[in-house]
């Protein structure tokens, strides 16, 4: 397979028909919509005899729409996090649906509704956690001041000041030493903190300079008494009023809790809020007037059908104007936008081309290429018939479940490659790190076919023949690609010639060390010599200046160095396969050393730890080295990449898989 084939489509309808057609569009999900003004398009014939009917864009339902999205996931937040915790947490089962039947259950009053119902218990326990603030704050400064016995505003005397205040613990002693010089004054002390000291004066009203300077020497700071009552009657009071305010904040959770039962609601509400969002984005990138509006956009050529039966179904045929357009070079060179066409084993793999680079539009898809090379190269890096069948199994149960495309496609890559795991598992004869038997009921067992114990180097020569495999095999690709564009002397010096090149030496490295035949190692010299001298030559040809066009040539030969390392980086394929079966057997080793009691009951958690660590381990190395052989090796001699992604419009899919049509009964009913 290879890249989807795109062709240029425009709607011309009605303007009252635009939210129907946009609707039908969303719902496909398979049409990038285009900037009509932004396009290839001459538009100037438009814009002067339709001048005075374009129609400016109205943003207040996207606004509206986008406030709508805040307010839900708001309010979700919300009601997980303050409603009553005993209450059980109900979670979204993901659905499938068509964008249709998901609009029609959307019932955007109910919702609106509901909002206003849950703000207004936001309200409620912001006001009442406000207030137990207060009454917090009320309680600590009460419990300080519970021993005084007197209220300062019920005692107004004549003659003499009641003063309460504090200061830092450090400047009691010359509190104390200071005041003691006037006689008059009465000083209670209060309370006795860590850090401050709580005092109430009594103090002739005549002695009120002289003692405030005092005072004012050691930071004494003052303050008016609040309440009308004794402190102790106060502080009852804050703690009725307290255990009042926790029954009430217990209703409003409760309250809110009911809620809980609609949280589905509020899930598929926040998906058509995004639905929304999307259509009326895609809306400034079309022609509105005050009669019709034109549409602009790209689709893979298999979906032109749908397209068409669906618009068939909501609008009679005369009142839309449909046409295709083949994509132009100026359109191909611009950018056509990618999406890649592959069988159900290689579609999996796509997003490992998608990490490094999508394909340009007239540019071969390397993923079907790649897809084999990665498989064997994984396999052989975790190796292990256990590990193999836990993927195929985690993999299996994850694909009966409802999953988002992103998951499900991650959960059908480890199912393709569980088995290119189980295969090197049986090669290399190991189940959870441990031998699989030589003989079973009397008959012997092939098992290990290789093993990773006396077979390394034949392992090492595999993982280098493998890649020189992979090398010859992107060098080849490279040489028909020029050769279609006709750039037949870049195929030769690019392509044919290294692959004459690698061939020459390998036959000549046989001929000395396996075969021990002259006569191969002369033939390979031949062929390694005519393909250097190709490597150089064609630069020379194709240069004005030969003296340069010698110099790259000769540059351009240097090259041989990094195959050479290309190749050695394959051996990372035998230390990862090696090492990881090296460390299971070693945790299983480690547990067999155990007593048997320790053995059948700590043992067992231990190795299923130690071997799911490893398991970790070894999908991740094979992981991230697999497709670094892909990028760096293998793409390097044909694949350059740079192609822009399919955007088409479509809903979020963050709660709901949309699809055309939906077969089970696992979705909303139409």
């Amino acid at each position: 397979m290879a890249v989807n084939k795109m062709e240029k489509m425009t709607i011309i309808a009605a303007a009252e028909q635009e939210e129907r057609i946009l609707q039908t569009i969303q719902g496909l999900q398979a049409i990038e919509i285009k900037d009509f003004f932004h396009s290839n398009v001459d538009s100037s014939y438009i814009k002067e005899r339709f001048a005075q009917t374009l129609q400016p864009l109205d943003e207040s339902k996207q606004r509206h729409y986008q406030s709508m999205l805040a307010d839900i996931q708001e309010a979700v937040i919300f009601i997980e996090r303050y409603s009553d915790t005993n209450t059980k947490k109900k979670s979204i089962k993901r659905k499938i649906s068509t964008l249709t039947s998901l609009e029609a259950s959307f019932n955007e009053t109910q919702i609106e509704h509901y909002l206003t119902e849950i703000c207004g218990l936001k309200e409620d326990l912001q006001a009442l956690e406000a207030t137990r603030k207060t009454l917090q704050e009320q309680e600590a400064w009460l419990a300080r001041w519970q021993y005084l016995d007197v209220v300062p505003n019920e005692h107004e005397l004549k003659t003499c000041n009641i003063l309460l205040g504090s200061i830092n613990a450090a400047n009691q002693i010359r509190f104390l030493e200071a005041l003691q010089s006037v006689t008059t004054v009465y000083i209670e002390e209060v309370y006795h903190s860590q850090n401050h000291v709580y005092y109430s004066l009594i103090y002739p009203k005549n002695q009120q300079q002289i003692v405030a300077e005092y005072l004012s020497q050691v930071s004494f700071h003052s303050f008016e008494y609040p309440f009308d009552c004794l402190p102790k009657e106060a502080y009852q009071r804050n703690q009725k009023e307290l255990t009042a305010l926790v029954a009430k904040e217990k209703a409003l959770k409760a309250e809110l809790a009911k809620f809980r039962q609609h949280i589905d609601s509020f899930y598929l509400a926040e998906e058509m809020c995004y639905a929304y969002i999307h259509r009326e984005a895609a809306k400034k990138q079309l022609l509105n007037t005050r009669y019709f509006f034109v549409v602009q956009g790209w689709l893979p050529v298999d979906e032109k059908a749908d397209l068409i039966n669906e618009l068939k179904r909501v609008l009679p045929q005369d009142e839309v104007y449909l046409v295709f357009d083949q994509p132009t070079e100026a359109e191909i060179v611009q950018g056509v936008p990618i999406k890649l066409k592959n069988n159900a084993v290689v579609a999996p793999f796509e997003m490992l081309t998608e990490m490094y680079s999508l394909p340009k539009y007239d540019e071969i898809d390397p993923t079907p290429i790649m897809t084999p090379f990665y498989m064997v190269f994984f396999g052989m890096m975790v190796a292990d018939i256990g590990y193999g069948l836990l993927m195929l199994m985690g993999a299996l149960a994850a694909r009966r479940l409802v999953l988002a495309r992103n998951v499900k496609r991650f959960a059908d890559f480890f199912l393709i490659l569980a088995f290119p795991t189980i295969i090197w598992g049986l090669i290399y004869g190991s189940f959870f790190g441990a031998a699989l038997p030589k003989t079973l009921a009397g008959i012997a067992l092939p098992f290990p076919i290789l093993s990773t114990t006396e077979d390394v180097n034949t392992i090492l020569l595999l993982s280098v023949a493998f890649g020189f495999i992979q090398l010859m095999t992107g060098l080849m690709v490279n040489g028909i690609e020029l050769t279609k564009r006709k750039r037949y002397l870049e195929s030769i010096s690019e392509s044919f010639a290294w692959q004459g090149l690698l061939v020459g030496l390998l036959i000549a490295v046989l001929g000395t060390t396996l075969f021990s035949n002259q006569g191969f190692m002369i033939i390979g010299i031949s062929v390694a010599v005519v393909s250097a001298v190709l490597i150089v030559s064609v630069p020379v040809i194709r240069s004005r200046s030969k003296v340069k066009g010698l110099a790259k040539g000769l540059y351009g030969l240097y090259g041989i160095t990094g195959y050479i390392g290309d190749l050695v980086s394959y051996t990372r394929l035998m230390a990862l396969g090696i090492s990881g079966g090296s460390i299971a057997a070693a945790f299983n080793m480690l547990v067999a050393f155990m007593p048997p009691v320790a053995r059948f009951t700590v043992g067992l958690l231990l190795i299923v730890a130690l071997h799911a660590l490893n398991l970790f381990l070894s999908l991740l190395s094979a992981y991230v080295h697999g497709a670094r052989l892909q990028y760096v090796e293998f793409f390097g001699k044909f694949y350059s990449g740079g192609g822009r992604a399919f955007n088409p419009l479509k809903a979020e899919e963050k709660y709901v898989n949309i699809e055309k049509k939906v077969k089970d009964n696992g979705g909303i009913n139409e």
